[in-house]
């Protein structure tokens, strides 16, 4: 398999968000990558600018950032052009790489818009570079800019930021100093095409966490009422456990508990709701092991949303 590295650039409504087009904020105008092997070894790269078709005139911040001109766009191929070359580019195994969540999100939103077929697997299971380097270098949470990254791994900065292919180089500079020894089990979901059915629903088990993504619902009430949903269980052994705390809203899309499994002690869980394309609601169950002082802090919170809620009454 080979590691696709992927940088994008895109537009956005040159006179404002309220003359932009509903549901395509960003228009790609340029793709960068660069494929490694098995053993992330630089084997090729790729770059190709794409002539705008909506936001025919760059937006100011476009323009200061990339330092590129409409004029370059110009006698560029349109997006399906290039995407269809891209994937050509790419071959048939190869996990793709970016540094955050972003550009995923808008290759599949653009390629919507413009009604290209998805040719990315489903799941769609990827590395995000800037999740791994903060398991790899920091605390695992914090997210650090591409730029902080190379500076911290004393990487050459030979070339300029903010253009795709050299953006994507720089991130594969940061993904070949990884352990992969480490956090190569660490695949992120993309969930831009959330399951429609019950048996596409996704469950993934890391060394540290569990992972539930579940269908597609009309409404947050039939989501919380769905039993695959809020049936908690051990992330290691994934039997049915005691509930401790059980599941209560922390927010309006964030519901958390906490349960005891009796061989592995006690684990916390959080629900997320999100919003997919079409509006419609899904899931996003974790469950991860905790101590008592991370027990402590789930009943101290249920304890104070339960006095505000009490106050206001």
């Amino acid at each position: 398999m080979n590691y696709i590295v992927l940088d994008l650039e895109w537009n956005q409504c040159p006179t404002g968000k309220e003359d932009e087009l509903p549901g395509f904020p960003f228009e790609i105008i340029e793709i960068g990558a660069v494929k490694l092997d098995e053993d992330r070894n630089v084997i090729d790269e790729y770059s190709r600018t794409i002539r705008p078709q909506v936001y025919r005139r760059l937006h100011y911040k476009t323009k200061e950032l990339l330092h590129m001109n409409i004029k370059e766009l110009a006698h560029s191929k349109p997006f399906t052009a290039v995407v269809a070359d891209f994937f050509a580019w790419c071959g048939d195994d190869f996990r793709i790489c970016t540094w955050g969540t972003t550009d995923l999100l808008e290759i599949q939103r653009n390629m919507k818009f413009y009604k290209y077929a998805n040719p990315l697997p489903y799941p769609l299971l990827y590395y995000d570079v800037q999740k791994l380097f903060s398991l790899c270098y920091e605390d695992g949470r914090s997210r650090k800019a591409l730029s902080t990254a190379i500076e911290m791994l004393e990487i050459p900065e030979e070339r300029p930021f903010h253009r795709a292919l050299d953006d994507a180089a720089y991130t594969a500079e940061v993904f070949r100093r990884l352990d992969m020894d480490k956090v190569g089990s660490y695949l992120s979901v993309d969930y831009f095409r959330p399951p429609v059915n019950k048996e596409d629903e996704i469950s993934l088990r890391f060394p540290e966490y569990s992972k539930f993504v579940s269908r597609m619902f009309a409404t947050k009430e039939q989501a919380l009422a769905d039993k695959a949903v809020i049936t908690p269980g051990c992330y290691r052994c994934r039997s049915l456990v005691w509930r401790n705390v059980r599941w209560f809203a922390s927010g309006s899309k964030t519901y958390l508990c906490l349960v005891r499994c009796p061989r592995h002690g006690l684990v916390k869980g959080k629900l997320r709701i999100k919003k997919a394309n079409d509006g419609k609601l899904f899931v996003v169950r974790t469950m991860k092991l905790t101590d008592d002082a991370g027990a402590k802090k789930i009943k101290e919170k249920k304890a104070e949303i339960a006095a505000k809620k009490k106050t206001k009454k």
